[in-house]
């Protein structure tokens, strides 16, 4: 059996942000800052890490709307003038293979069912195993050390 599957990543609608000050954004508890390194500033928008000297934010989102115990939000990191990337069916963004991702899986009511945390060799072939479950509606892929979210990949029907 085929799985197929598509990666998707946030909206940009956080630009007008980038023009607050320092003392505005913590009052959200966002942080502005510039990239150092590379890898370390994984764009949740782009699904690309900053490059260095980049502007990005630090900020709050709520990545797991659902009215399960499994709600969730956590710090994402968000590029300057970032564009959403649009990936092909089955194309998994170079950023998740630079560091060790756990793959989250959830049912139709948000209940997770199943957590993985593959080898970056492993990485599809873990993705299409958990996707052959007919109760996996989604899986959430964050990165494992710091636990940060990442994208959300959905089986294509």
């Amino acid at each position: 059996m085929n799985i197929n599957f598509k990666i998707s990543a946030i909206a940009n609608t956080y630009n007008p942000l980038f023009e607050l000050t320092s003392e505005e954004l913590s009052e959200k508890n966002m942080v502005k800052m510039l990239v150092d390194a590379n890898p370390g500033f994984p764009c949740r928008v782009s699904l690309e890490d900053a490059e260095i000297g980049e502007k990005v934010l630090l900020l709050p989102l709520e990545y797991h709307k659902t009215t399960s115990p499994y709600k969730a939000s956590g710090p994402v990191f968000i590029r300057k003038n970032a564009v959403k990337v649009d990936l092909a069916v089955n194309e998994i963004p170079a950023m998740l293979y630079k560091r060790q991702q756990t793959l989250r899986v959830y049912n139709t009511n948000g209940m997770m069912i199943a957590a993985k945390s593959p080898s970056a060799d492993a990485l599809r072939n873990e993705i299409e195993t958990l996707l052959k479950n007919p109760k996996a509606s989604y899986i959430q892929v964050h990165n494992t050390n710091p636990g940060c979210y990442n994208c959300q990949i959905n089986r294509i029907v």
